[in-house]
């Protein structure tokens, strides 16, 4: 008679567990399964960091679980989802998720324009914002400005070979004595760069590719966005830390991350710095676009998917009508007692 099989050392020790079948999203070409690394970087658009965001995908993939799914619908993953974000973050996120899925039926491109002065964190607002929306261009009015210098030498167009803070320095003629010098020279730079920035948002258009433009020559005025405004859904916003303690420090920061950005460089232009910033808020107000602070990330990114939202959101309604911000889904105030967005702003 023979023996059973012992089982080896190894499979003792390390027993093979029955996998965990694949969730199935029956609508998607071809059955794609369920992920919560694609979940949570759709949550992100709500405004959610990326942490909290994979904390709403693990309740989305416990919650079909224990419903015992096999296969589900984009629809029926997009309720549970509402679901799960107004239990764990709170009704305004949820009212985001509402809104970007009407935002996604929108046939137009989104087109991100940042501005401000030089050291106001646009750079990284601009990155991460894109990546919460799922955009992959991002695109820097500095790179632009190399390019031109490329093709327009310094005695032609001087004013481009010369930092935003250091305009002054490359005027072609002296200005009259009422003028400021600071100002002409950067208005001139602003305009020649202007021209790029109006040449990628018409091929944005042309495209239907969505894409955030960011950089110290992003001024309200000079930027044609209402020829483009039938085919495209712009967002434009100034970023501005009034605090000259706090703008001064984050020329330190940029020196660590990027050593050819010297902080003393732009300690000794910080005057004229602060001067663009006075005269691009002016631009703003003037024009109707919304001047947001920067004084903590957390906050700041907030404000922003809070604005890209609000505007999103206008257009829909223009095109589809009203947007329904989520009261026919159980999420009132009322109904989440413990929401707490109504304070403005707060760390995700």
């Amino acid at each position: 008679m023979s023996q059973p099989e012992t089982p080896s050392k190894d499979e003792t020790l390390n027993p093979k567990e029955p996998k965990t079948p694949h969730i199935v999203i029956t609508d998607r070409e071809p059955g794609l399964p369920f992920s919560k690394g694609l979940m949570a970087s759709q949550v992100m658009v709500t405004g959610l960091s990326p942490y909290r965001s994979y904390q709403v995908a693990e309740a989305i993939e416990d919650r079909l679980r224990e419903q015992g799914r096999a296969s589900v619908t984009s629809d029926e993953i997009a309720e549970i989802t509402l679901t799960m974000i107004g239990e764990i973050a709170g009704e305004r996120y949820a009212k985001n998720f509402v809104r970007w899925r009407e935002v996604e039926r929108l046939d137009v491109p989104l087109v991100i324009l940042i501005g401000g002065t030089t050291g106001v964190g646009k750079s990284t607002i601009a990155t991460q914002l894109a990546a919460r929306l799922g955009i992959v261009r991002v695109v820097a009015t500095d790179a632009i400005r190399e390019v031109m210098r490329s093709m327009l030498s310094s005695q032609l167009m001087p004013t481009l070979h010369t930092s935003s803070f250091h305009a002054d320095q490359a005027l072609r003629e002296p200005p009259g004595t009422s003028s400021d010098a600071l100002l002409l020279g950067f208005r001139e730079q602003t305009a020649a760069v202007a021209v790029g920035i109006n040449a990628l948002i018409d091929r944005a258009a042309t495209e239907g590719t969505s894409i955030v433009i960011e950089g110290a020559h992003i001024v309200p005025g000079f930027v044609d966005l209402e020829s483009q405004r039938d085919r495209i859904l712009a967002v434009p916003f100034i970023l501005g830390v009034e605090d000259e303690g706090r703008h001064l420090s984050h020329f330190a920061t940029r020196e660590d991350a990027v050593a050819a950005r010297p902080a003393e460089r732009y300690a000794a232009g910080f005057e004229n710095i602060r001067r663009l910033q006075r005269y691009v808020k002016s631009q703003a107000l003037s024009h109707a676009v919304p001047v947001l602070p920067n004084y903590s990330f957390d906050q700041a990114i907030a404000a922003v998917m809070d604005l890209v939202m609000e505007r999103t959101t206008q257009r829909a309604a223009e095109i589809h009508g009203a947007v329904d911000d989520g009261a026919d889904r159980g999420l009132l105030a009322s109904d989440r007692p413990d929401d707490r967005s109504t304070t403005g702003p707060r760390t995700a």
